[in-house]
């Protein structure tokens, strides 16, 4: 169940607002922290969850460390609501077929 995690790192705003800034180039925590109303130490720990919850990867380059999204961190969500679409176009699908037999 690891999606519970995902939803868990992705129900806070502001790691959602990290994790959506990653969504075009990996970033430092620097770059990171400049356009959040929290501090260096905070996007860190944010960072920590989402990494936690295998949403980004963290690169070392010198005495930098760059985040980027982890694109099949999203898998297992994704298959989980994929779930719920698939059971409504089932029910949407019978109710059709109920409908056409009443005919």
């Amino acid at each position: 169940m690891a999606f519970a995690e995902v939803f868990t790192a992705l129900a806070d705003p502001t790691r959602r607002h990290i994790f959506e800034a990653l969504r075009d180039q990996p970033k430092s925590v620097g770059q990171l922290a400049a356009d959040q109303p929290v501090t260096r130490p905070a996007v860190s720990q944010h960072l920590k969850v989402l990494e936690f919850a295998r949403l980004v990867s963290v690169q070392p380059q010198g005495n930098r460390r760059f985040y980027s999204i982890k694109r099949d961190g999203l898998d297992e969500l994704r298959q989980y609501l994929d779930s719920f679409w698939s059971d409504a176009l089932s029910a949407y699908g019978a109710e059709i077929a109920r409908r056409m037999k009443n005919k």
